[in-house]
């Protein structure tokens, strides 16, 4: 099991700006907004007949929720070749879905405000469950047109393996 250490001059917690999602190898280019990583568990209450009039309580089934990726929209496929891989449209009859590999594990990374990375998650059996190829279109707007990949996973666990870097200090010479 991993040592921790802690960094006794670090009082301030990570900013959530500073991310990176890598998939199939490498990451992943411009994804600007992450969704939360959340899971819950279902409480199962119970009871026997001679107990009072209370309940007793434990853990049932575990859910993790879909993860929601978000990034400006160009000319990079990534997005879109994903969720092709459920549902490709006009491919014919067997080859709508790619059964073989429409799902896919990912790695979100966080780094501090040194680009160190800090924090990393492993997203497992992750898939395409909506895919939003363009936003609402407005003539009136001044924003960026924002793609959109909601998905669906069976779970995510810390990579311990990354432990807390040597914050970069700098000296002046005096004078």
């Amino acid at each position: 099991m991993a040592q921790f250490t802690v960094n006794p001059r670090r009082f301030d917690p990570y900013k959530n700006f500073k991310f990176r999602v890598k998939w199939d190898g490498r990451y992943v280019a411009g994804v600007s907004k992450v969704g939360a990583l959340k899971r819950s568990t279902e409480v199962v209450e119970h009871r026997e007949g001679g107990d009072p009039s209370t309940s007793r309580k434990s853990p049932g089934r575990t859910k993790y929720e879909a993860v929601t990726l978000e990034r400006g929209v160009t000319h990079d496929l990534e997005f879109e070749q994903w969720a092709n891989k459920l549902w490709n449209f006009g491919a014919g009859p067997g080859a709508e879905l790619s059964l073989a590999d429409f799902r896919k594990d990912i790695i979100i990374d966080l780094f501090n405000e040194a680009g160190q990375k800090v924090i990393s998650y492993n997203v497992f059996r992750c898939w395409v469950s909506e895919y939003q190829a363009l936003p609402d279109l407005d003539a009136n707007a001044n924003a960026v047109a924002i793609q959109t990949l909601k998905l669906e996973n069976e779970g995510w666990e810390r990579d311990l393996a990354v432990t807390e870097p040597t914050e970069p200090s700098f000296t002046f010479p005096p004078g």
